[in-house]
């Protein structure tokens, strides 16, 4: 699972593209001394998912991403720690359009890189502070780029745009239905966006804002408009960044692996979990011997699933724990989001109740602790099994934490034992 996976169905028939993506903004208006683009949403930088969003579209040959001088070495340090590709760092301009210049200069021009990449026939210029872009909208532009020089997306306008006089009263408005927003991402072909760039005026590098407006002003390209979608949104203020939160949220809760062992008790508490949870959620359910290093486990964690809920005996084992937790390290799943992993233990004793000493939890904590580094949160839950005629009550108890667990992913609950 990829959260807000973009349409498959349509490719621009266009070789070689490449995204340059604008992030030297300071962030005045989000507040703070970090700028938005390296603000950490999930405890990833926000530029990190828009580099992901672009990267895992393969047609995307090349990804220029444009910081300010002072930020280098952190983007330097995101794109190793997330293992990005086909990533390109330049050391951007004192103005949006200067950066963007220099993003494209690379691929023109020797001394902005120490080698030149291979130059696009269409480029495509979106902001790093848009995280949720998706293929079918960048295909659009893409395609409507080739075939008419320019393209971008646009929005409906949600507020009437007034104009005040000198006085400070209205002077008039626009009929807001004639009017539309524009948006990210935008694309063009390479020489005549570059074109644009190498005739503009420095009052346009320093003050203007809009590209299309320079590929009509400087190469009489009339740009395609394309009706974009409400996720193309631009984080601006603080409050953006937990709506971006929210989103990130709820695109990584949409499904969860129950892994269950083969003896009858645990495989019959999975069974019921998997019938709990597969009404708000989708369940992949697996049966399999926990204390074999089994390859099929190994399956399990090559896909995109960032939600587990182990269920197993009474028994709190570190080191069967830990065998999971070096598969899905293994996986390289974590590098990308949080993965959620919450061992479900059972109380299934008739006369010595479960228990756990202050010197265990204290050692689970610890577990928990290191395991966040990985990226990787480490929940356990109490299942009580002792009387059969009130099973299905905890068990839905139980399905209900599972999902708080999976949609607030919470750090600071990590390592804690919850009781259904």
């Amino acid at each position: 699972m990829e959260p807000s996976p973009g349409s498959r169905d349509a490719r621009p028939a266009v070789t070689p593209v490449a995204a340059v993506l604008p992030a030297g903004g300071s962030g005045e208006r989000l507040g703070g001394a970090t700028p938005k683009q390296f603000c950490a949403v999930q405890g990833r930088p926000l530029v990190s998912y828009t580099v992901r969003a672009m990267e895992r579209i393969s047609w995307i040959a090349d990804i220029i991403v444009v910081v300010s001088p002072e930020n280098i070495e952190i983007m330097k340090s995101i794109v190793e720690r997330y293992g990005h590709k086909r990533v390109t760092i330049v050391k951007g301009g004192i103005t949006r359009h200067r950066s963007i210049f220099n993003g494209l200069k690379v691929f023109a021009e020797n001394k902005f890189s120490n080698h030149l990449l291979q130059k696009p026939e269409v480029v495509i210029i979106h902001d790093a502070v848009r995280p949720f872009v998706e293929e079918d909208i960048l295909s659009k532009v893409v395609m409507a780029a080739k075939e008419h020089g320019a393209a971008g997306a646009i929005r409906p306008l949600v507020s009437t745009v007034i104009a005040s006089a000198a006085d400070g009263c209205l002077d008039h408005s626009l009929e807001r239905a004639r009017y539309r927003a524009s948006e990210m991402p935008q694309a063009f072909l390479f020489d005549i966006i570059y074109e644009a760039y190498r005739q503009c005026t420095d009052y346009d590098l320093d003050y203007g804002t809009e590209c299309l407006h320079l590929a009509l002003k400087y190469c009489k390209t009339n740009a395609k408009l394309v009706e974009g979608t409400a996720d193309l949104w631009k984080v601006t203020y603080k409050r953006d960044l937990y709506a971006a939160e929210s989103i990130i949220k709820d695109n990584l809760s949409q499904q969860v692996c129950v892994i269950t062992d083969v003896k009858e008790a645990v495989a019959q508490v999975g069974f019921l979990l998997h019938e709990c949870l597969k009404s708000q959620i989708k369940v992949e359910a697996i049966s399999i011997s926990l204390s074999k290093n089994d390859s099929y486990l190994q399956n399990i964690f090559s896909g995109q699933c960032y939600n587990f809920v182990c269920v197993k005996g009474n028994k709190y084992a570190i080191q069967e724990t830990q065998q999971l937790v070096d598969m899905l390290e293994k996986s390289n799943i974590p590098l990308l989001y949080p993965v959620v992993l919450i061992l479900v233990h059972l109380d299934i004793s008739e006369n010595i109740s479960f228990s756990i000493g202050m010197e265990e939890l204290t050692r689970i904590k610890k577990f928990a602790r290191e395991v966040k580094k990985k990226n990787i949160f480490v929940y356990g839950l109490l299942i009580q099994y002792k009387d059969h005629l009130l099973l299905q009550e905890t068990v839905n108890s139980a399905a209900a934490l599972i999902m708080a667990l999976i949609k607030d992913r919470n750090p600071e609950l990590i390592g804690q034992l919850l009781v259904a």
